[in-house]
Parts: structure tokens; sequence; C-alpha cells
């Protein structure tokens, strides 16, 4: 499997809804980051679904390398 590009070194703050899906995007490649824009269809990735619980500020990874898809675990860190 291919490597992710890394978008950012460092969470995206996302407002999210309660009940709401969210396509996170995997490949690192998505002009819409964090969120899923079709681009990993030149590659071996696919979007990593996230339904919200509550309304609140979740913080999705942005470095893709995270244990914890689709959010943030500091991984970030140690780039």
């Amino acid at each position: 499997m291919s490597e992710a590009k890394v978008a950012q070194k460092g969470p995206f703050p996302v407002d999210v809804e309660a009940g709401k899906r969210y396509a996170w995007c995997a490949c690192g490649q998505s002009a819409t980051q964090p969120f899923c824009d079709g681009s990993h269809k030149t590659t071996d990735f696919n979007p990593v679904m996230y339904q919200a619980e509550e309304t609140k500020t979740l913080y999705f990874c942005g470095c893709k390398q995270t244990g914890g898809q689709p959010l943030c675990d500091g991984s970030h860190s140690s780039l």
C-alpha cells in the first residue's frame, strides 16, 4: 500500500453536528482537508467514515499517521 501524504503537521479543528456523517480523507490528497473530495481514487486509500454522536469541536488528523483514525492522537509531534 502507498504512503499517505501529510496534509499538515497538526490537527484540523472541526465543529461537528450530532448525527451527521463525515468522510475523513485518509490519503492526504484532498483539496478539502480534512475531508474527502474523491482524490483517493488514484491511490490505495479509502475515506474513513465518522458519525458524530454529539455536537462539539473535534480534532481530525492532518498528518494521516494517527492510530485512532480519523481523530488526532498526537502522531504529528514525531514527524
